[in-house]
């Protein structure tokens, strides 16, 4: 992450300096602007990259939620906020998520808000996070905006699960019935080279190419492993710009049945996500701009971008949403619906409970067409190299009987 060098004053005319690592420029400004600094400067710090942070962040999704509703209980139960804090530190099953909520802790003692103190750990609580909890503080409504976070956390981690679920079965199932093929071609098909070998005569032409391959895969496994190398990198690198990963996600969409399940996800994750924003008070462009950054997919978070400039010149959601062509009629009916009766926020959580529930039968749909079809593609497979295999044993029995 980069870091810039600022430089302000106060309200008093003090003039104050110093560094802020952030991901974008604009954060500078607007972290300032919350401490009461007016910025005359930023820029990025020559070399300012900070290391990385290995290991990922301290808490999992599941800590997470139960991090919040603990938090939301207490605060509703009255609990001053520095002492619903230190008991969750000390209280927490993992040291280093207990250490930043300690840290947390430390800076809500200091004078700073619990968003800004939340924002020193963005490897822990993300952008949608700390706008729900500055929303929930200026309205004070703290509690009730956290129980409404532990809701949402716990719905999106269930959604990324469905998903993830739906790619990874197949995968799979493909790499089993790969690694049972090659195993044949290795370990039991030599066998039956050298008994036609010591037999002499010409193979029939499946045996010749079931022996083709087996010899292929003995003898150069590793050019398939390097093949296989390259092409991932290549992959990983194509995902890595702009129109690699629009490309990607584009065809990703296209992909029969699992197509259906991604798109249902991100329409899932795209309504739940903005429809908790927007009941949290966020204002709607950044509750759109978070949103995009949560897509998941390139093709989507590009609509939704596009949404928010024409929200930012005075249009609708519901328009350019229709016009990428991407969100399925009904969302971008129930999002115009919800733009014209003033309850957006109802409308895009009806919306997300039912392509939640649409992820379900996708996914067990997805489950139910794979098996059939690996079977049929194994039985096929399998069943081709014992026929090419028992071919020249008919062709000799022939040829004995009929020399009897």
């Amino acid at each position: 992450m980069p870091v810039f060098v600022w430089k302000g004053r106060t309200l008093a005319g003090e003039a104050q300096s110093g560094e802020i690592e952030v991901s974008r420029q604009e954060e500078v400004v607007d972290l300032l602007r919350k401490k009461k600094i007016l910025v005359t400067s930023v820029r990025p710090k020559p070399g300012g990259i900070s290391m990385p942070r290995f290991g990922g962040s301290p808490a999992s999704t599941k800590d997470l939620a139960i991090f919040t509703r603990q938090f939301a209980t207490m605060i509703s139960a009255g609990l001053p906020l520095v002492q619903c804090l230190d008991i969750l530190a000390k209280q927490s099953s993992k040291p280093a998520f207990g250490r930043v909520i300690a840290d947390v802790t430390r800076e809500v003692e200091s004078g700073s808000t619990l968003s800004d103190a939340l924002g020193k750990h963005k490897n822990v609580y993300d952008d949608l996070f700390r706008n729900m909890v500055a929303a929930g503080e200026a309205g004070g409504v703290l509690d009730e905006i956290l129980m409404r976070l532990a809701t949402y956390i716990e719905k999106a981690d269930a959604l990324k699960r469905k998903v993830q679920s739906a790619m990874v079965y197949p995968a799979v199932v493909l790499t089993v019935a790969l690694g049972a093929t090659a195993f044949m071609l290795i370990f039991i098909i030599p066998t039956f080279a050298k008994m036609f070998t010591d037999f002499g005569g010409e193979l029939p032409l499946p045996t010749q190419i079931v022996l083709w391959l087996s010899g292929a895969l003995q003898h150069f496994w590793w050019v398939g492993l390097l093949a296989i190398g390259i092409a991932a990198f290549l992959l990983q690198r194509a995902y890595a710009t702009d129109n690699g990963r629009r490309a990607i996600d584009a065809m990703m969409l296209k992909i029969p049945v699992l197509g259906d399940v991604l798109l249902k996800g991100s329409v899932a994750r795209f309504t739940r996500t903005l429809g908790t924003l927007i009941a949290s008070g966020v204002p709607i462009l950044a509750g759109l701009e978070i949103t995009a950054r949560t897509a998941g997919n390139k093709v989507i978070a590009e609509a939704i971008m596009t949404a928010r400039t024409s929200i930012r010149e005075g249009e609708t959601v519901s328009a350019p949403l229709k016009q990428s062509g991407v969100f399925p009629p009904m969302v971008v009916q129930m999002i115009s619906v919800g733009e014209q009766t003033g309850a957006l926020d109802e409308m895009l959580t009806k919306v997300a409970v039912f392509y939640e529930a649409e992820v379900d039968t996708a996914v067990d749909t997805l489950t139910s067409i794979i098996e059939p079809v690996m079977i049929v593609i194994m039985g096929g497979i399998v069943g081709g190299m014992v026929i090419a295999m028992y071919l020249p044993m008919f062709k000799l029995i022939t040829v004995v009987s009929g020399g009897k």
